[in-house]
């Protein structure tokens, strides 16, 4: 899912945290997508990746009144993965693989996009007529740099199938990954995690730290690391081989990223990442030219071919 057609030329601003836990705190900068606000924390300036994660997006809750809906147009990716995880509402995933997916809270939706891929997501007929609340996060991941020509693929995960851990205060919900002694059956490409974290009021973790770089993004609430805050809709970075300690004053809800960086940096132009710059040039003038409606690296989103975001001109 993209729910804009470029990445903001501005970058997330860092403050300077004082804790010798933290690295940085992050502050989003909102986008008003016609009355649809998107809270984006990754890129950042000085912090433009964690681990292999380098687009975040946080959007809602937001209503979405009876006849309306959201309606992301068909548009390309290449050589990353996308990450949808819904707490509130519904929407239809359809990619020019044929799969057809509504996408309900909790579930993990993991497509990679590889040498090429076009999708789409939008509201359903039901819920439109009906009106509902939208609310989840938008993950793009890197591929390593050896993967990121691989053929593209869809994968759905059901909240059932991922594996969950209780703990006095304390509900975790591993989405990708490994974390807490959990795995999930997403497959990955490389060694990161991607959790759910719901602390009541009072309740205190310590998070994982032998794995790259972590990143903890507060949902709800507002959660306390050594002597920093973070307020509901930021995100805690945390210095990589230090230990961690998340403590919440208030009922509150987090998600937590970790992984590996890779050893190159990735570069983003509008919907593409890659290592190779001459690679985006390429898949630019791929889409530009519409080059694989039929059987090229862009085909057609069965059920939805009537529509597509155009490439930028900037």
């Amino acid at each position: 899912m993209s729910w804009r057609p470029t990445v903001d030329p501005q970058e997330t601003p860092v403050p300077e945290p004082v804790d010798p836990e933290v690295e940085a705190i992050l502050t989003p900068r909102d986008r008003d997508l016609g009355g649809f606000v998107v809270r984006r924390l990754l890129p950042a300036s000085g912090h433009r990746t964690v681990g292999p994660y380098v687009f975040f997006d946080h959007f809602g809750p937001t209503g979405l009144a009876p006849g309306q809906g959201m309606d992301v147009r068909p548009h390309p990716h290449i050589n990353l993965a996308t990450v949808t995880y819904l707490f509130a509402g519904e929407m239809v995933h359809r990619d020019s693989l044929g799969s057809l997916q509504t996408i309900v809270p909790g579930d993990i939706n993991w497509m990679t996009a590889g040498r090429g891929i076009v999708h789409s997501e939008r509201t359903g007929p039901a819920l439109r007529a009906s009106g509902h609340t939208v609310h989840g996060i938008q993950l793009w991941v890197g591929l390593p740099r050896e993967d990121e020509e691989t053929a593209p693929a869809f994968h759905h995960h059901p909240v059932e199938t991922l594996p969950e851990l209780r703990q006095p205060g304390v509900d975790i919900r591993v989405l990708v990954g490994e974390a807490f002694d959990r795995r999930s059956p997403v497959k990955t490409f490389s060694r990161l995690a991607y959790v759910d974290v719901s602390l009541q009021a009072g309740a205190s973790l310590e998070l994982p730290d032998g794995i790259g770089e972590r990143g903890a993004y507060v949902v709800d609430g507002e959660v306390i690391c050594g002597a920093e805050r973070a307020a509901r809709w930021h995100m805690v970075l945390f210095r990589p081989g230090h230990p961690a300690h998340l403590r919440a004053e208030v009922a509150s809800r987090f998600v937590l990223l970790a992984g590996d960086p890779f050893p190159e940096p990735r570069h983003i132009w509008w919907n593409f990442v890659s290592s190779s710059e001459a690679r985006i040039e390429q898949a630019k003038r791929d889409w530009r030219e519409r080059r694989g409606a039929a059987d090229g690296p862009f085909p057609l989103v069965p059920g939805d071919d009537q529509e597509f975001i155009p490439l930028p001109e900037s």
